[in-house]
């Protein structure tokens, strides 16, 4: 590290939780190439070997790898050291578990938490940026008979989500309750702390491996019926598939961490790119006919949309959306599909 002499040419370093995974592993990517030192953390082993899409990263720029859980209290006390910014990135992520308030819903506050409090006790980060979920916002009953915008005031209502216990219930919850506590944390502890709901991301990363909106984005192509199933919950929710770009997403974190006047909540939702599942399931039938994807399916666009996912405040403040059509994002994100075996040729 520079002294404090050189503080003003020294390299910015930011600590992004969760480098294994597919968003965290692209927001890594992108800071080492704007000229930040990163350090990242991976759940299991910290040898470079168990993950070479880090092993790759490191030639951009210094990249430090360290081995955290969000379960340890204290075990990201050495990734955030000395950090100026720390984009909070791993979450839980077990759909499927046994115990969902415990292994889900207590995991992700519990562990928000306790990254947040290694970062007071570096003392050094400016802000922090916690990553959270459109599934924070859209999880509520509305008006049939209503159009609405959901903005960064509108929040998922916690007991309807666990009386009505549909889809992926315990992750819109948790991501509720994980935002609601960190910006109680960051009240008391005077930290800086800034949140965004990104909608369905789709797009290349170095991730090799990848579980969620990425599978979900090209479930019309692959034919997986669980994954589809989601997208209807989405478009029930919405009247919409909501995308954006995993590149556009990054960047957006990364302006709101910069922007010394953000603050409160960010939905990351590129404005227009919107599709229904008729729409999106046409579109990729003609693009694609090779994967025999059934257009038919799904019901006619409504009249006018249930609900606009508004991302005003952040475009608002200057922030500009670059993937902006189907076509260049399933380009990018067919291609990412094919070369992790998601996607036959």
């Amino acid at each position: 590290m520079a002294s404090a002499a050189g503080d003003a040419t020294r390299r910015k370093m930011a600590c992004v939780t969760g480098g294994d995974g597919y968003i965290a592993s692209a927001l890594v990517k992108m800071l080492l190439q704007k000229g930040y030192a990163v350090k990242t953390t991976v759940r299991k082993s910290d040898d470079m070997e168990n993950h070479p899409h880090l092993k790759d990263l490191q030639a951009p720029g210094p990249l430090e790898v360290f081995r955290a859980d969000l379960e340890d209290e204290g075990s990201f006390d050495k990734a955030v050291a000395g950090c100026d910014y720390a984009f909070l990135v791993a979450a839980p992520m077990n759909l499927n578990a046994e115990n969902p308030e415990k292994e889900v819903i207590e995991l992700a506050v519990s562990g928000t938490l306790n990254v947040m409090r290694s970062c007071v006790r570096a003392g050094t980060v400016k802000r922090v940026i916690l990553t959270s979920s459109v599934a924070a916002v859209v999880g509520r009953p509305l008006l049939l008979a209503d159009s609405h915008v959901l903005d960064e005031e509108s929040w998922s209502d916690v007991e309807y989500l666990r009386v009505t216990n549909a889809g992926d219930w315990a992750y819109n919850v948790s991501k509720v309750l994980m935002e609601k506590a960190a910006w109680t944390f960051a009240q008391d502890s005077g930290i800086s702390l800034v949140t965004v709901c990104p909608v369905v991301t789709v797009g290349e990363a170095p991730a090799t491996i990848v579980h969620t909106s990425v599978p979900l984005g090209l479930s019309l192509l692959t034919g997986d019926d669980e994954k589809i199933r989601s997208l209807e919950l989405i478009e029930s929710e919405s009247g919409s598939i909501p995308m954006v770009h995993v590149h556009d997403l990054c960047r957006a974190k990364i302006f709101v961490a910069e922007e010394e006047g953000a603050s409160g909540r960010y939905i990351c939702s590129c404005p227009g790119l919107d599709p229904t599942l008729t729409e999106l399931a046409s579109f990729l039938a003609a693009k694609y006919p090779q994967y025999n994807v059934n257009s038919d399916r799904f019901g006619g666009r409504p009249e006018k949309l249930r609900v606009c996912i508004s991302s005003a405040k952040l475009v608002g403040e200057g922030f500009e959306f670059r993937y902006k059509a189907l076509d260049e994002i399933y380009d990018d994100v067919v291609n990412y599909g094919r070369s992790l075996g998601i996607l036959p040729y």
